[in-house]
């Protein structure tokens, strides 16, 4: 069997890259992206220079400014980076039909198909971002999934630099379990702090430690989990890159820079939620049958509460009804609100367990239809529902 090329590419803080193009008098100076410190915002990404203050990504942003009191705080453009990841997603596309989008800023392609060296692959590709896009991006290289993701964080990991890492590392077929033996175990996929915990009380502190236990006595100690511990261990990985996931789920949800007690206000943004998860679900041409309302109160004490519906439904209308018929049953009134969500899944084809005669429905579908192409051609703002 040939040895397979997977490459693993991962944008060097691609929000940040994003902004210092709007903005070139960013580059080079200490920024996040993120939400207001008095609104309890947190990071979402940040510049390496703010990173060599100790500021990092899902940190509060009121931390980091106690971190690095020159931060710049650069409020998200979360439609901007969807629009620039989609056209480093289309240029990795010019390469393999074989791109697996894992997030918006990283991807898996398999190009075992090309003829040229794995590693003369990855630099062209970096280059090509970079001249094209204006990006800069790290990359591993392997004989699979696992490693060339493993093998892009360890790349990360050694940049010591002033700018982004630029890493490329390449792991060479058969030097997997070798290449993966030093690095502490919780770099491995399915290893998160309470089985590193186990492992430790076991002696086990590298994936090599893991790696020279018998897999039965693993799978014994850890179910599935651990046999599948011990394959990893040894870089043993056959996944193949896939194109399309499945999405099992669709949710919004808002923290409140002051905790909400009123109830018309949880009510509009329950509303408002209910709009933006509808609007998603037709954006993928998706449906789902259960919704799930999410609450955290004051005291940080969160529960999550869901109904399942007799057919799956798009419609922001039916979705709210869900949502607060649920918020209802949970919630006393005048109790304060720190977040509240709103989510769907049992996703399917909307259209599956459309009823021929029902014309209701389809009117409703519609209408929702041209609410949808008024609000992306217009903005979110552009129709606002009036109060009832």
């Amino acid at each position: 069997m040939a040895t397979r090329k997977i490459l693993h590419l991962d944008l060097d803080a691609f929000f940040c890259a994003v902004e210092e193009q709007r903005d070139p008098s960013l580059a080079g100076k200490p920024f996040a992206v993120g939400g207001r410190p008095d609104e309890r915002g947190v990071v979402a990404s940040c510049s390496y220079p703010a990173r060599r203050c100790g500021v990092r990504s899902a940190m509060p942003m009121a931390r980091a400014l106690q971190l690095c009191p020159k931060l710049i705080i650069v409020s998200a453009r979360h439609r901007a980076y969807d629009e620039v990841s989609g056209k480093v997603m289309a240029q990795l596309g010019q390469w393999t039909p074989l791109v697996e989008q894992i997030s918006i800023d990283e991807a898996f392609l398999d190009l075992s198909d090309l003829p040229d060296a794995p590693e003369m692959l990855a630099r062209r590709i970096q280059a090509e971002i970079h001249d094209r896009l204006g990006l800069p991006c790290s990359i591993g290289v392997a004989s699979n999934k696992l490693v060339a993701k493993i093998a892009t964080d360890a790349g990360k990991s050694r940049h010591r630099g002033e700018g982004p890492p630029n890493a490329i590392t390449v792991v060479p077929s058969g030097e997997e379990a070798a290449f993966l033996a030093p690095l502490p175990v919780e770099a491995l996929w399915g290893v998160g702090p309470k089985t590193a915990v186990k492992l430790a009380d076991l002696g086990i502190h590298t994936i090599g430690d893991l790696a020279r236990w018998d897999a039965h006595d693993l799978a014994t100690l850890f179910g599935k989990n651990g046999w599948e511990m011990g394959q990893r261990a040894q870089g043993i990985d056959d996944r193949p890159v896939v194109i399309v996931h499945g999405i099992k789920s669709i949710s919004q949800e808002v923290t409140f820079a002051r905790d909400v007690n009123d109830g018309e206000e949880l009510r509009r943004t329950l509303r408002e939620l209910s709009d933006q998860v509808g609007r998603r679900l037709r954006q993928s041409g998706l449906a789902g049958g259960t919704v799930k309302v999410k609450l955290r109160w004051s005291d940080f004490t969160t529960i999550t509460r869901q109904i399942t519906r007799e057919r799956p439904t798009d419609q922001d209308d039916e979705i709210f009804a869900a949502a607060w018929q649920l918020f209802e049953q949970n919630w006393r009134p005048r109790q304060p609100v720190r977040l509240i969500g709103v989510g769907i899944s049992g996703l399917e084809d909307p259209y599956r367990q459309l009823s021929l005669w029902d014309t209701t429905s389809e009117r409703g579908r519609r209408l929702q239809q041209a609410l949808d192409e008024l609000h992306d051609r217009f903005g979110d703002q552009a129709l606002r529902r009036g109060r009832k």
